[in-house]
Order: structure tokens, then C-alpha cells, then sequence
């Protein structure tokens, strides 16, 4: 995996401008706070987060694949201000469930999302080396 990063750009915290990688390609749906059960045991945004993220990296091991082999996030939240409030506990889960593997990610506010209770929703596009 190559981290893309201009000559001259200030580098990015928590993510990365852009990444090149060849491999395996694995898509996975967008993830929120429920746990296997169906459940959203978490009722706080950072809580949902880690869940969120939690599902991520379970979807990921059915293909072989770990956060390391993340390219690619899409953070959909419910409200910004909330979000960015939550930074440091969303760091904190983030660390400990993805590391400090820094892809390419978006985050973007949005009306809703399918289920009530769900506070943010997270894609995630993987490269997992030949």
C-alpha cells in the first residue's frame, strides 16, 4: 500500500489524503452501532462508533483481511457538531480497534439513516495484498 501525500500539503491527522494498493478488493456495507445481535446496546456516538467499527474488522476477518488492509472510509453521521465533539473517545476506539492505519476517509452529515437508533454509519473499501 502507498500513502499518497502531494509534495508541500500539510499531512493530514487521522487519515490519509489518498492510498494506492493492488490487491483482493473487499466492500463492505456500511456498519453501525448494533451489536451481532441486532441490537444498539450503546446509546452515545462514540459507543456506536466502536461498535460500528468493532463490525468492521469481523466483516473483514471473513475475507482474510485485518484493518491494516483498509484503503477506504465513509462516515455518515447524523450531526456534525456531535461528531466532532466526539473526537478524542472516537480516536481512543479507533486506536485501539483499528490502530493507527490512517486510510482515505470521508465523513459526511446526513437527514438519517435506515435504522432509528443509529447514529452513524461507516463503509469501508479493503486491498488485501496478492
Amino acid at each position: 500500500m502507498e500513502i499518497l501525500q502531494p509534495a508541500g500539503w500539510p499531512r493530514p491527522r487521522g487519515y490519509s489524503n489518498g492510498l494506492a494498493a493492488r490487491g483482493k478488493q473487499v466492500f463492505i456495507s456500511g456498519m453501525i452501532g448494533w451489536e451481532p445481535d441486532g441490537v444498539f446496546r450503546a446509546k452515545d456516538f462514540a459507543g456506536q462508533v466502536r461498535q460500528a467499527l468493532a463490525n468492521i474488522v469481523e466483516v473483514l476477518a471473513e475475507a482474510g483481511a485485518g484493518p491494516e488492509h483498509i484503503v477506504r472510509m465513509t462516515w455518515y453521521v447524523l450531526d456534525k457538531r456531535v461528531y466532532v465533539a466526539s473526537y478524542e473517545d472516537i480516536g481512543k476506539a479507533y486506536r485501539e480497534i483499528i490502530g493507527r492505519h490512517f486510510p482515505a476517509m470521508t465523513a459526511v452529515q446526513v437527514a438519517g439513516l435506515v435504522e432509528d437508533e443509529a447514529q452513524v454509519e461507516i463503509e469501508v473499501t479493503a486491498v488485501v495484498p496478492d
